[in-house]
């Protein structure tokens, strides 16, 4: 039997990108997807483009939420696949080979996790790269040094979730964080890389603001206190090492 993969998109008043990631999963090369939408009953036409395609929507939610973590918290609630991924409305997966390199290498490695690689992208022409994060092979002791692997690569079996719980509300921009590092560092679910462009993130999410800096670095603090690091050293780490992706020459696949 193949591997059944949920994969969930929180969506709200996104007329104008919603489109793009509904298509970019209803490509995917890989037969076996749940895809489930959770609107936060969206006014701006955002459920009219959603409903034309309703008949490959496995589930859909349109009803008012906490804001992103309680959709997604949603999502999680109806997903029955084996292995469960988010892909956000302003969002694109690399190519639509993208969840069929993540199931072969679920196979392969026998591992509870898998994610790859991310490019930030111009929010109004997804072909020009701003920004290249290149994960690497993994190895929790990185988690110390503020690495983690990007959220939206990052496929994880639904079992884990089962037993270690779902996005901490509390946290307004930094549950994804939460949930990384808490499944990683803290209960130490095994994780595999596959060198491959899982996500295209347009550029201006919640956590990428101005505005929100100060907010997300004091929360991502209070996730490595939460979660047993040495808060004042990883969230130096973390903050620094983004700044070498600014200068990574970008690489074709064919260059790896």
């Amino acid at each position: 039997m193949t591997m059944k993969v949920s994969i969930i998109t929180a969506v709200y008043n996104r007329v104008s990108t919603v489109e793009d990631a509904i298509t970019s999963v209803l490509s995917q090369d890989y037969s076996n997807i749940e895809y489930i939408v959770i609107d936060g009953a969206s006014t701006d036409g955002t459920i009219d483009i959603i409903e034309k395609y309703r008949d490959r929507i496995a589930t859909l939610v349109s009803e008012e939420d906490g804001g992103i973590y309680d959709a997604l918290n949603k999502g999680l609630s109806c997903a029955t696949g084996d292995v469960i991924g988010f892909l956000h409305s302003d969002d694109l997966f690399g190519d639509s080979t993208v969840i069929s390199s993540i199931v072969a290498q679920f196979e392969a490695s026998q591992t509870n996790s898998v994610y790859g690689n991310l490019v930030y992208v111009n929010a109004k022409d997804p072909s020009k790269i701003i920004r290249y994060w290149e994960s690497g092979e993994y190895d929790s002791r990185k988690l110390k040094n503020g690495w983690t692997p990007p959220h939206p690569s990052f496929y994880i079996k639904r079992s884990v979730y089962q037993a270690y719980g779902n996005f901490d509300t509390s946290f307004k921009i930094a549950a994804d964080y939460d949930i990384t590092v808490r499944f990683l560092f803290k209960h130490h679910v095994t994780a595999s890389f596959v060198p491959t462009t899982i996500v295209k993130m347009r550029v201006g999410g919640a956590s990428s603001s101005l505005k929100n800096i100060a907010c997300k670095m004091r929360e991502d603090a209070r996730v490595m206190k939460k979660n047993g690091l040495t808060w004042w050293y990883t969230l130096f780490m973390k903050n620094t090492r983004k700044i070498p992706q600014l200068f990574l020459r970008v690489k074709s696949e064919k260059d790896k």
